[in-house]
């Protein structure tokens, strides 16, 4: 039995998520699983390092599957590719360890948000961005993006049916980047909770439209009160970019991304 380690990329506007559910229903897992399964000559399960909602893309979401099947690597990696869907790509397969864990192993998760501001829609990113046509006070957001690093009590910023036993995390980086019409949201923690980044990004351009100062954000913290903060951002412009694990497993490094918004990593 081999265990290997997969980066996947995919854009999530057909997909009910990541995670399976009932039969019927067309997730990201599911469909991998399927195609992988084929490959192998018998069932595989896939074990990814996060969860994402209906709508949300990856750029490298790590997974781990295990399998008797002898194959090459290329095989591996040509034989899903030919079989995928267009949305769904693997970027990369390697064997590991077998105490290697998409999951458990993770040290930390990183997401980037993108919002498109301008007063057109913009076409060709239909469901890829989220579109702010109304002006944004994008330094004051900046600034703002600043409270939610370090240590804290997220029970205000997680959805109502998150089943996470607690609700603190540790948030090592997040930052607002203006890049051109682009705003880009960069957060990187040791675990999200439901609609933490979107709750996030929801508070955020509520205070770059004058509806909140930035101090605002410590009262919502306080609260511990999910009705304390306000919307929550679409799913359109979520992306998870990469997931950080020990280094003795020599995992591929790629690319942040989304790879068409071109910004320094």
């Amino acid at each position: 039995m081999q265990r290997f380690a997969v980066g996947i990329e995919f854009c999530g506007i057909r997909y009910k998520g990541w995670q399976t559910q009932e039969v019927g229903i067309r997730t990201v897992q599911a469909t991998l699983e399927s195609v992988l399964s084929q490959i192998a000559a018998h069932p595989v399960h896939l074990q990814g390092a996060g969860r994402t909602d209906a709508g949300v893309h990856a750029t490298n979401m790590v997974a781990h599957f295990d399998s008797t099947a002898i194959r090459p690597i290329k095989g591996w990696l040509l034989g899903a590719n030919s079989s995928l869907p267009k949305d769904i790509a693997l970027q990369w397969i390697k064997p590991v360890a077998a105490d290697f864990h998409a999951r458990f192993k993770a040290q930390s998760r990183r997401y980037r948000y993108v919002v498109y501001s301008s007063p057109s829609r913009p076409a060709l990113l239909h469901k890829q961005v989220t579109h702010a046509y109304y002006p944004l006070d994008v330094d004051k957001m900046i600034q703002a993006a600043s409270k939610f690093e370090g240590t804290h009590n997220f029970e205000s910023f997680r959805a109502s049916s998150c089943q996470s036993k607690q609700p603190v995390r540790h948030v090592s980086h997040c930052r607002l980047i203006q890049h051109g019409c682009y705003l880009v949201l960069d957060i990187q923690a040791d675990g999200f909770l439901h609609h933490m980044v979107r709750n996030i990004m929801g508070c955020l351009l509520e205070i770059g439209q004058g509806m909140y100062e930035i101090d605002h954000i410590d009262e919502i913290f306080a609260a511990e009160d999910r009705k304390a903060a306000g919307i929550t951002a679409p799913s359109d412009g979520l992306y998870f970019i990469q997931a950080d694990y020990p280094q003795r497993f020599e995992l591929p490094q790629v690319a942040l991304g989304p790879h068409w918004l071109n910004m320094p990593e």
